[in-house]
């Protein structure tokens, strides 16, 4: 009778602490990427750098790539000036110009901050600024993540991860 008991001490035990790990790591936190000293000159190259879009994720899906997506390229200045090219596409919206600048949240998080007056309108936004959260940054990759809203007011998480114009990118015109 007493092993009885001891085993389903053990299992109700053994239950909760399964529980207590899932929950635990689901909810944690990962570490802020360390934002190299060269960061301004990885984004905006010695003048100029035109980043791609490479692939889209929302809510950890992979998007599909549609023309607008392919066709997309952002420009980061030097001066702290950045550009996108969708009115220069059929049907992609209005080109976004505006300031950028890094900054570091309180938990010393890295973030591109996009700050101009067609951006409030453009990303449907209550301010004319959006921070983008910095998740990797090196010679060949940005990676950037943020939260937005759809057609409805139901935010999600877009991560957006960009290379090189020149770069080539393996199964880029991803469809579903």
């Amino acid at each position: 009778m007493r092993k009885v008991k001891k085993i389903k001490h053990h299992k109700q035990l053994l239950t909760i602490l399964l529980i207590g790990t899932i929950f635990s790591c689901s909810t944690e936190k990962k570490p802020p990427f360390n934002l190299p000293n060269n960061a301004m000159q990885l984004i905006a190259g010695d003048s100029a750098k035109v980043w791609k879009l490479a692939r889209r994720f929302n809510n950890n899906t992979r998007m599909n790539m549609g023309d607008c997506f392919l066709s997309y390229r952002a420009t980061y200045l030097k001066d702290s000036i950045m550009h996108d090219n969708n009115g220069q596409q059929y049907d992609c919206g209005e080109t976004l110009t505006a300031n950028w600048s890094l900054y570091h949240s309180d938990d010393n998080y890295p973030y591109i901050k996009l700050k101009g007056g067609k951006l409030k309108e453009l990303m449907n936004l209550d301010k004319d600024y959006k921070f983008f959260k910095i998740l990797d940054l090196s010679e060949k990759q940005l990676v950037l993540e943020f939260r937005h809203k759809q057609f409805s007011s139901k935010e999600t998480t877009i991560v957006d991860v960009f290379v090189p114009e020149n770069i080539s990118v393996e199964d880029r015109e991803f469809h579903w």
